[in-house]
């Protein structure tokens, strides 16, 4: 069978997609128009322009491609959709001929990029029409914003430009033609345009060019234009795109210096103009209401005398949107024929010139009309439209960041001499432009994260369910109207898919920079939402704001109005209050960005084949000049020359350089990896050329690696669905994730008790109404809690973070008349009549809850009665109706704070908090005798006190301090497979709040959760370090953890992105263990292993690896530095047999069972102790602490064996455990006192130990053999849940 021919490459194209010239045709230039001119009449009606020359790359005519090689054959660039324009023949004049090549035939072929509408662009070019002029004009430039059917966008850029028309010389399609006219040379000035079309928004850099290409043009004949205009459209071809980073490329247009800057990071913009533009045109206060059309979807207008400022002042507000997109027609420009599109009745965004508003406005109903020379926002109809404000704090903090901008760069130049070199200055321009761009970027970005920060609390993301109706709710009574708008936009769907997705976008970035510590505690504890005493304060102290409500002004009526009159529409929005506002007035502190550029080769001419090979050739060359003096350190910068490299090896059709320096990319810094490019090229190359390709193991690998994820299956469904109540009966299976859904709680466990409370007596299936009733009930009762306002006498006396759970109705009791409030710590009487705080306890001091009845006449009142143990008087309420449930309540309370202290668990109370409402709600819903019954079904915490004995064994329990929950926030419990943790430090790439220590959990299929160590506060949710388990961690730098994963690949995480964007692929089977060595003689490196039994060395700067070697059989599972040695371990099953490795020799031999780290195993359980040295701990990290990590070993372990499958401690600690399993597939994180500091010694039997002083790590049916052992003995049940423990200082304990 024939093999299957390769797929042409596509090459990914350059800077230019489409150059044309543009003017009048030449007929029109000889109308009686002109001749009136000549006559002396100034005003000529606008002609018809038209599209005289188009220049599309490759610009290398076939001859010369022919001549460069076969290999170029298949590199050609795909021909799209094609345009054969006819050309007239001029008299043959062989004097007059272009200099240089042949002729071109008679008609061509141009392939016209898709998005780029010919038929349209004339009019694009010249929206104001063509006018011959009587006197030359300054050159003008303007630009464009072009879209395809599929919604890609194109980017123009337009220089217009004047030309006399000579008597005795008419120009036409650059060609010569010595016709009459009877137009005199003087007075008579012809139109052109030159425009050039990018994948790119290079607005400045292409205006810049087309400033160089137009002194050419003004200087040159009339036939040698094309000429001028082709090699300026060659030259923009060859020049790649800049890949994303802090690399810029330079280009030389004489007599300029053109910069090309890269977008900062993938999924950042692409910034080329000044952001601030909107800020000198209109007041913060307009442009925020410009900011809620867009986010609202409005259909708008932008209105300007000047066309460049249309295009310039709409992108301008499209970036400061990001990371939000507007989804629907994008038209900066309409010349006057295009006008109707204002008619159309989706939303869109337009630009008109200035002359047009009148007409607009009268024939077009329900527009936004925004006029940027007077900096108004105006309404095209009799009716009022009501444009929500901006959120009032988020505007606030706004106005104040942006009236403290440095708008002006001449204030900042005041005290400077002059700049005598040109290209110096624009340097200095560019350089303070860019930095204001960021300090703009941030402040928008700062004003959407205020306005949407507390959309993730409505959000669930294992169902991709988003309850929109709860979250107005939240909002302020005078923003519900702005949300209520934009919920229904495809603005916000987009935005919500991106959160859904759990994205690490820019939005998600500068919410957890800004989080307040009582959001990250909110992050780990599963709690219904309640107001704070701390925000209730706040809201107090506001409270003159509530009182306002948001008046919308409508618009004015335009019917009647001129529009150079035009007054301004009246500010909607309140009138800022500075001295109230909490957020800091200054802008916000912006980190300088180091950026650097790489200067391109001059490209030669004639264009042929030889000297655009040549121009690659120069390019690689200077592309690997730089790459020999980088630091080592300097990974970012050589991450992008490889991509530049590769790019220019593809053009060269060096498809095996290509895909080297791209596998050298793929290691360096995987975000800017191309994929789909590599794929293809993948995909173009020979037989021949493939088997090369795999000869090299590096490229088989990549080369497997890119077209396996080609075929893996489309991605998952993404929709954004919004909660529903349900419209059928409902089994277990389907209520469980109904109640999900809604957000109520996440636990399985909790809703399937709920599920039996709920269909008590009844058959086990739930209907609508009783989920409805159910529905209703919690959502009043979270509605009455965020009502609830304390007096700041009874304020003062709870804590800043505790919340008012539950109230009860007014009832009497022996400390006076009032209503029994429930906090999270405690119980307190609210008194009536003058608002008083009466303490009744707290949960912990609680000793006894019953429920009694106390006779009154002939009746018996049910009474709750609470004994403290500090207290001999017992409180007593007649809480009548109400007793029971609060009986049970108080039980679940006590019961859960009591479980939380001897487990030092917090989230016991939180659960606990959630199964007392839930026991409210059902009594609500069910309000039938059997509701009580029904309840108690709830009442887990208090049933587990009193039937099951403490998980916990004493010892531990009275060393344990704290615990927290990796698994926050998740349906399923996860494992803990790996901890690391990183000190804290100063360093100056890092913000001083956030140089804390961290502790890394690696969870299930390459989760990575980040808690802050000096808070135990999640300071990163979830993110994937690919798919596989993850079986060990390491900090090799100040900002690199490094993971090493089952899937062979070593992960290297940036600790101040917490982002993944290198890969170390050298490793053939699943990476076991790391270690780094840090010497000052050598430079840092990191050991890994596999456990093939090879272990590599990898120099940490340059991501190299320095030396190899390989262990016989395979079978390693973990590796260690001591002494100058590497220590390698490799067992199966009971065998033990311990390898010492000298890393300069790179030889291995058998050792003795001696040595700072042993591993061995005991009926077939591995136990492991690692012993780091203090050195790289901050002075404020206790050097005591140690963590351990237990993990069972099997399902079904014999009693005592249990597998230690890591240990992380943070001083040289030695310890003894005793292991006590309880179930399997469990396990614990533990927190650690350590009491010595030597090496050990493995004795035969299994025992861990050390002469004087001893201590040991022992197999519970094992005995160490003679002497005293100094150690601790905790007897530890694995505890449930998969939780982290935290263990206090332990005293020392003699064994015999």
């Amino acid at each position: 069978m024939a093999e299957a021919a390769p797929q042409p490459l596509a090459l990914p194209s350059g800077l230019l997609e489409l150059c044309a010239l543009l003017g009048a045709p030449r007929d029109s230039l000889r109308g009686p128009e002109q001749v009136a001119q000549r006559k002396g009449v100034k005003s000529l009606s606008s002609l018809d322009p038209e599209v005289l020359s188009v220049f599309v790359p490759p610009f290398v005519s076939k001859e010369d491609g022919q001549t460069t090689g076969a290999s170029c054959v298949l590199l050609s660039k795909p021909r799209r959709r094609s345009l054969r324009k006819k050309r007239e023949k001029p008299k043959p004049e062989p004097w007059k001929g272009l200099p240089g090549g042949p002729r071109e035939p008679d008609s061509e072929d141009i392939s016209i990029p898709n998005g780029v509408d010919l038929l349209a662009l004339p009019q694009l070019c010249f929206p104001g029409g063509v006018c011959v002029a009587s006197e030359p004009k300054e050159d003008c430039v303007h630009f464009l914003v072009l879209t395809d059917v599929c919604g890609n966008r194109t980017y123009g850029v337009v220089a217009q430009y004047y030309r006399p028309l000579h008597d005795e010389h008419c120009f036409y399609n650059g060609k010569s033609h010595w016709e009459p006219c009877r137009l005199s040379a003087a007075g008579c000035f012809v139109p052109f345009a030159v425009c050039v079309v990018s994948r790119f928004p290079y607005y400045t850099a292409l205006k810049d060019c087309l400033s160089c290409l137009l002194t050419h043009l003004k200087l040159c004949k009339d036939f040698e234009v094309d000429n001028h205009i082709r090699d300026f459209a060659a030259k923009l071809s060859l020049i790649p795109s800049p890949p994303p980073g802090p690399l810029h490329l330079v280009f030389n247009m004489k007599p300029l210096q053109i910069v090309f800057p890269s977008r900062a990071d993938p999924d950042s913009l692409l910034i080329d103009l000044d952001l601030h533009l909107p800020l000198l045109r209109f007041r913060p206060e307009r442009v925020l209401q410009i900011l809620s059309c867009l986010l609202t979807e409005q259909r708008i207008v932008f209105f300007s005398s000047n066309w460049a400022l249309l295009t310039l002042i709409t992108e301008c507000f499209m970036a400061y949107l990001h990371p939000l997109q507007w989804q629907h027609t994008f038209v900066p420009i309409l010349s006057g024929q295009m006008l109707d599109f204002v008619m159309a009745p989706t939303s869109f965004l337009m630009g008109c010139h200035l002359d047009h508003f009148a007409e607009v406005s009268k024939e077009a109903d329900g527009l936004i009309l925004i006029n940027i020379d007077n900096g108004s926002i105006t309404y095209s109809s009799d009716d009022g439209i009501d444009v929500p404000d901006i959120p009032l704090l988020a505007a606030q903090t706004f106005m104040q960041r942006v009236q403290s901008l440095q708008l002006h760069h001449e204030l900042d130049l005041a005290h400077l001499g002059s700049i005598t070199d040109l290209n110096e200055g624009r340097a200095c321009r560019r350089a303070w432009q860019q930095t204001l761009n960021r300090q703009i970027q941030q402040i928008t970005l700062q004003l959407l994260v205020s306005i949407f920060r507390e959309v993730k609390n409505h959000l669930n993301y294992e169902h991709r369910v988003f309850n929109s109706e709860e979250f107005l709710k939240t909002r302020a009574p005078g923003d519900q109207e702005f949300y209520k708008q934009v919920l229904e936009t495809y603005m916000f769907h987009s935005f919500l898919k991106a959160r859904l997705s759990r994205r690490l976008d820019a939005f998600a970035q500068m919410d957890l920079s800004t989080q307040s510590e009582e959001d990250r505690i909110n992050g780990m504890l599963l709690s219904p939402r309640r107001p704070t005493i701390e925000k209730m304060a706040s809201r107090k102290a506001s409270a003159s704001h509530a009182t306002h409500r948001r008046m919308v002004v409508s618009m004015p009526n335009l019917q009647d109005i001129v529009p150079p009159e035009l007054p301004p529409r009246n500010s909607s929005l309140r009138k800022v209050d500075t001295g109230d506002c909490r957020s800091s007035s200054t802008v916000l502190n912006v980190s300088p960005m180091t950026t650097y550029t790489f200067k391109l080769p001059e490209i030669h001419f004639p264009l042929v084949g030889q000297c655009v090979q040549a121009y690659y050739c120069d390019c690689v060359s200077l592309l690997s000049k730089a790459m020999s003096f980088l630091a080592p350190e300097s990974s970012v910068l050589l991450a992008r020359y490889f991509y530049l490299r590769g790019l220019v090896h593809l053009m060269q059709g060096q498809l095996l350089g290509a895909l080297l320096d791209f596998q050298s990319l793929y290691k360096t810094d995987v975000r800017i990896f191309p994929a789909d490019l590599v794929k293809r090229t993948v995909d173009s190359m020979s037989a021949p050329e493939r088997a090369q390709a795999e000869q090299t193991p590096e490229l088989r690998r990549l080369i497997s690696e890119v077209m396996d994820k080609a075929g893996e299956a489309p991605k998952a469904d993404d929709r954004v669905k919004n909660f529903e109540l349900p419209k059928k009966h409902m089994q277990l299976d389907d209520f469980v994730k109904r109640v999900q859904e809604s957000g109520i709680v996440k636990d399985i466990g909790t809703i399937r008790r709920l599920f039996e409370a709920l269909t008590v007596g009844h058959q086990k299936q739930i209907d609508p109404e009783t989920f409805r009733d159910f529905y209703t009930c919690w959502k009043e009762t979270e509605a009455e809690a965020q009502e609830v306002v304390l007096p700041p006498s009874v304020m003062e006396h709870l804590d800043k973070n505790e919340c008012v759970y539950k109230l009860s109705s007014s009832v009497k009791t022996n400390r006076g008349v009032g209503k029994i409030a429930m906090t999270q710590k405690r119980l307190f009487l609210l008194t009536e009549g003058r608002p008083g705080y009466v303490e009744i306890s707290t949960f912990r001091n609680i000793e006894e809850v019953r429920s009694t009845t106390v006779a009154f006449l002939v009746l018996r009142i049910p009474t709750l009665k609470i004994k403290m143990v500090s207290k001999k008087e017992v409180f007593e309420a007649n809480l009548k109706t109400e007793c029971d449930l609060w009986h049970l309540m108080v039980k679940e309370m006590w019961a859960g704070k009591k479980l939380a202290d001897d487990h030092k668990d917090p989230q016991y109370v939180q659960q606990a908090l959630t199964h007392v409402l839930l026991m409210d709600a059902v009594v609500g819903t069910l309000q039938s005798p059997g509701a009580i019954y029904a309840a108690s079904k709830l009442s887990y915490f208090d049933k587990m006190k009193n039937e099951m004995p403490m998980a916990v064994p004493k010892t531990t329990a009275e060393t344990l301090k704290h615990k927290i929950n990796p698994s926050a926030g998740e349906i399923f419990p996860q494992a803990v497979d790996v901890l690391l943790y990183t000190p804290g430090h100063l360093d100056p790439a890092e913000k001083v709040e956030d140089a804390r220590p961290k502790l890394w959990c690696a969870l299930n299929e390459g989760k990575v959760t980040v808690f802050d160590a000096s808070s135990w506060t999640i300071y990163q949710h979830c993110f994937k370090v690919g798919t596989s388990k993850l079986n060990c961690m390491v900090m090799a730098e100040q900002n690199q953890v490094w993971v090493g994963s089952e899937d062979s690949v070593i992960y290297i995480i940036n600790i101040h992105s917490m982002s993944c964007n290198k890969q170390l692929t050298d490793h053939r089977s699943s990476v076991t263990d790391l270690v780094v060595q840090d010497t000052a003689e050598a430079p840092r490196e990191v050991y890994s292993c596999s456990v093939d039994g090879t272990v590599l060395a990898w120099n940490v700067s340059t991501l190299r690896v320095t030396s190899r070697f390989q262990l016989p059989s395979g079978g390693l599972s973990s590796i260690r530095l001591h002494n100058g040695r590497l220590w390698c371990c490799k067992s199966w099953g009971p065998r033990r047999q311990n390898w010492k490795l000298t890393p300069a020799l790179g030889r291995g031999n058998r050792m003795g069972a001696t040595g700072l780290f042993h591993a061995f195993h005991i009926s077939n359980f591995c136990f492991k102790i690692l012993v780091p040295s203090l050195c790289s701990l901050a002075p404020h990290v206790p050097a005591s602490l140690l963590i351990v990590l237990f993990l069972q070993g099997s399902p079904t372990p014999p009693r005592g064996a249990c597998r230690f499958s890591k240990c992380w401690p943070l001083s040289r600690v030695p310890l003894m455990v005793r292991t006590q399993p309880r179930c399997p597939q469990e396990s614990s994180l533990l927190f650690l006192e350590p009491l010595g500091a030597l090496p050990f010694e493995c004795r035969p039997e299994g025992t861990l130990v050390r002469s004087v002083p001893c201590a040991h790590l022992c197999h519970s049916q094992h005995r160490p053999q003679g002497g005293a052992v100094c150690g601790t003995e905790l007897g530890v049940c694995l505890a449930s849940d998969w939780k982290v423990q935290r263990l206090c200082p332990v005293a020392c304990v003699l064994h015999c």
